[in-house]
């Protein structure tokens, strides 16, 4: 495969005119950007051949969604087995149960897809 390659001129140097296929400006959620680190602390040969194939921001996206659903339904099933306290009568109980709930729920999708080994 070979690629015509355009340069631009700086003084006496010519620089390749490199694009990113990639130039989505949506920014990155929580879960996202801890993928991130996850991948540049824990696998950086891969992060940096993410970063170079241009695959590592469509995988963060993908994470970030996956894990915004996941707590959805994560949260459901949980208040489902876990009934919550009356919210107009026990405000501070519902507030506690419900923080431990999410807490639940996120502790699952870190370990399995944030801090996961395999790559999506």
């Amino acid at each position: 495969m070979t690629q015509n390659l355009t340069y631009t001129q700086c003084g006496d140097y010519y620089f390749p005119d490199i694009r990113l296929a990639h130039t989505e400006t949506q920014s990155l959620g929580e879960y996202g950007r801890m993928r991130r680190t996850f991948l540049g602390q824990n696998k950086p040969m891969l992060f940096n051949d993410m970063v170079l194939t241009e695959t590592l921001f469509p995988h963060l996206w993908e994470v970030q969604q996956t894990c915004a659903m996941r707590i959805e339904l994560l949260m459901t099933d949980l208040l489902a087995k876990n009934p919550a306290p009356d919210k107009v009568t026990q405000q501070l109980e519902w507030v506690t149960h419900m923080n431990s709930l999410k807490a639940q729920a996120e502790e699952i999708i870190l370990r399995e897809l944030v801090y996961g080994e395999d790559v999506v």
